[in-house]
């Protein structure tokens, strides 16, 4: 069997981070750990663009246009929903999820799901850069794989 394993060398990548707002302490140490994992892999800094949208709910609209304008070879989008005590944290966590899947589906820019839903703060921390290491460095290598593994993969309507 011939096995296909795809680099995570971000060099000469262009990267886009779609980031929600709210959550900002948790956001910013997402930003953090997948800047230093795409820097670390090759990527150059002014490769990476950082687009802030106001909450999570948002991250899927601006991912769609990023993906669709051609300009980037992957998306990384990154956030954090934190439960409270309304079925609101339901609504938002279904919404980005099933956003930023359909533009997987439809594209063929790869978008790295970095959005954190957990039950409070403390787990939000620990996932990013805390106990549980960094998700969002996680996120930005797992794009840069998807990116490197469609770039050898034939045409969809390739013979």
């Amino acid at each position: 069997m011939k096995a296909i394993t795809p680099s995570i060398d971000a060099t000469g990548l262009r990267v886009a981070l779609v980031v929600s707002r709210f959550n900002h302490l948790i956001s910013i140490r997402l930003i953090d750990g997948a800047r230093d994992a795409l820097l670390e892999h090759g990527a150059k800094a002014e490769d990476l663009t950082l687009f802030w949208v106001a909450g999570a709910f948002e991250i899927p609209q601006a991912a769609r246009r990023l993906a669709e304008s051609g300009r980037y070879d992957a998306i990384v989008t990154l956030g954090s929903v934190i439960r409270g005590g309304t079925p609101h944290f339901e609504y938002v966590c279904r919404g980005v999820t099933d956003g930023v899947r359909e533009i997987m589906r439809e594209s063929d820019v790869p978008v790295g799901f970095g959005v954190l839903t957990t039950d409070n703060i403390d787990q939000a921390l620990a996932r990013a850069g805390g106990s549980d290491g960094n998700k969002g460095g996680e996120v930005a290598l797992a794009a840069v794989e998807m990116a490197r593994l469609l770039a050898g993969l034939p045409e969809a309507n390739a013979s």
